[in-house]
């Protein structure tokens, strides 16, 4: 199933940008939830360019950019 990734995400950080300013004096973005935007879209897209039908978990991995996350956090450790 191939999804198109744009106005999907678009929308939907209108419609965070819209329902947090229509309950505030002042325009404030919940970043978590940006962030979380933006990783669908990027999921989205990733999804719409593939020749499979369904992503493999390690594709997730490489969009998400989990194994450069997890390296870092674990060099922090050391």
């Amino acid at each position: 199933m191939h999804v198109a990734p744009s106005s999907a995400t678009a929308t939907a950080t209108a419609t965070l940008t819209a329902t947090v300013t229509a309950t505030a004096t002042a325009t404030v973005q919940d970043h978590v939830a940006l962030a979380e935007i933006e990783l669908c879209g990027e999921l989205m897209i990733a999804a719409s360019a593939a020749d499979e039908e369904r992503l493999s978990p390690d594709r997730i991995d490489e969009v998400l950019k989990v194994a450069a996350e997890r390296s870092a956090l674990l060099a922090a450790l050391e």
